[in-house]
């Protein structure tokens, strides 16, 4: 395919919203065709997915129905919006995508879940397609939580299903996506999201720089 496709990873409060948006704005400054999305919510049949995925009760959904739910909204993202926008050249930048699932849907439950039926939906949904780069924001999780929640205040409609589980979700989350960089070494960096806001971006742009000879 002809653009790149550049995913953002991490925990709740990492800032990947944020991140997205600056480096967006510094690759159009490289005359580069962006195209900001988001898992789920990319289209909009995701964004009534991610209303049920990420709004309510905890208990309302098992790690089963959650990954199916996850990669429905995944295989109607590629097809309609990302898959496109790379074939035209541009370059698209998506908060979050299949590491999400491993992480949240494996390694946060605590392995409930195979890697080989995660693995299988995955093919089943995108065949053998990777990100040309994962950047995975790591931050401690109470820090991480606290941010989220005080993002939460300003929002209309409280996403926050994943913010209100214990503690111990959000750390075997965090050793997930850890453990993920480390088997995915050609793909995923690893920075750390307890930085100021420009001081990762500078970071986050010399990954990127060094990645693709910009």
């Amino acid at each position: 395919m002809l653009g790149k496709f550049i995913t953002f990873e991490g925990g709740e409060g990492t800032g990947k919203s944020t991140q997205i948006k600056l480096l967006a704005d510094f690759l159009k400054t490289k005359q580069k065709d962006i195209v900001l999305t988001k898992e789920p919510g990319g289209t909009q049949i995701g964004l009534e997915l991610r209303r049920i995925l990420i709004e309510g009760e905890v208990s309302k959904l098992d790690a089963q129905a959650e990954a199916l739910l996850f990669f429905a909204d995944r295989r109607i993202h590629m097809v309609q919006k990302v898959w496109p926008a790379l074939e035209n050249g541009q370059w698209v930048l998506s908060d979050r995508f299949a590491d999400s699932t491993m992480a949240y849907q494996y390694y946060a439950y605590n392995k409930r879940l195979s890697k080989e039926d995660i693995d299988a939906l995955y093919t089943f949904a995108v065949g053998n397609f990777k990100p040309d780069l994962t950047i995975i924001l790591d931050i401690e999780p109470t820090i991480g939580l606290a941010r989220s929640f005080k993002k939460a205040e300003t929002m209309e409609n409280k996403e926050t299903r994943n913010e209100n589980r214990e503690l111990i979700w959000h750390q075997n989350l965090r050793r997930g996506f850890l453990e993920i960089a480390k088997e995915n070494p050609d793909r995923c960096v690893v920075l750390d999201a307890n930085k100021t806001i420009e001081d990762l971006h500078q970071d986050i742009v010399k990954v990127v720089c060094d990645k693709f000879g910009i």
